[in-house]
């Protein structure tokens, strides 16, 4: 009876703590959720075999819902951009993990190959894909760039980087946002269609930040996990899928370029 007990009681055990360590990990939908969960699904495999925690990929089917979900705090861990972090750090608390190693995002603006556009002086008055409101490089940098430049435009906000990159090829809009990375990860019929117009200046790119419920041991495990993922060739191999070279660790701090912006979109 002893044994049975003590059996049971190990199933119970060993069921809870299996429960424990399966969380979820969320992208920033600045592509659609299908091509997220190609490049990221093995990656997060990568960690999870790695770390002993189970991570589930999952996304938002915009910029604004995966926002909203941020501050109703419902991932574990969350791939966010720069602007994001600065603001769910301070409510509900996300802590910094890790963010691409010796990397820096820039906000970029496209225009088809054949545009007549020389320069973003002469972007006054047209209406530019952007792909959300508080997209911060593909959105808010280069707006704020055009603003120093005293050029005005008019945005039309199309949901993902994929669908200003392909408004932009089909002649739907004459310019728009977006950033290096995913603009090199578009399809190649699309890319092949854009040039780039203007670059923003370097920031500190985006975070990869846990809830404040989040165990310490998870996120010590994650961060470990993800830090050491370039050690190994698969690990280089997904990587490569969503253009990383390596991740490094990270702290709340690494973002105060961002904070002295004094953006404040979303509050």
């Amino acid at each position: 009876m002893k044994f049975i007990i003590l059996a049971l009681s190990m199933i119970i055990l060993s069921a809870q703590t299996h429960a424990q360590e399966t969380l979820t990990f969320a992208v920033v939908p600045q592509q659609s959720a299908k091509k997220l969960a190609k490049l990221w699904t093995p990656l997060l495999r990568e960690i999870s075999d790695d770390s002993g925690v189970k991570l589930i990929f999952t996304t938002a089917p915009n910029i604004p819902t995966f926002e909203r979900r941020l501050s109703q705090g419902q991932y574990d861990f969350a791939y966010m951009n720069p602007y994001h972090f600065v603001v769910f750090n301070e409510s509900p608390g996300y802590q910094a993990l890790a963010k691409q190693k010796d990397k820096h995002i820039q906000g970029i603006i496209v225009v088809r190959k054949d545009a007549p556009y020389a320069s973003i002086n002469e972007l006054n008055d047209i209406t530019m894909a952007f792909p959300a409101p508080a997209a911060f490089a593909a959105t808010l940098l280069p707006k704020a760039d055009l603003s120093a430049h005293h050029v005005t435009v008019k945005s039309r906000y199309v949901s993902s980087h994929d669908s200003v990159y392909l408004s932009v090829a089909r002649g739907l809009s004459p310019a728009g946002g977006g950033i290096l990375r995913t603009f090199n990860n578009a399809p190649a019929n699309v890319r092949e269609q854009l040039r780039i117009l203007w670059k923003t200046q370097p920031h500190t790119p985006h975070a990869i930040a846990s809830h404040p419920d989040v165990s310490s041991d998870a996120r010590q495990k994650i961060q470990t996990s993800l830090v050491n993922l370039h050690s190994t060739v698969k690990g280089r191999a997904a990587l490569k899928a969503i253009n990383f070279v390596a991740f490094e660790g990270a702290d709340n701090s690494d973002w105060e370029d961002i904070r002295i912006l004094g953006i404040n979109s979303l509050k």
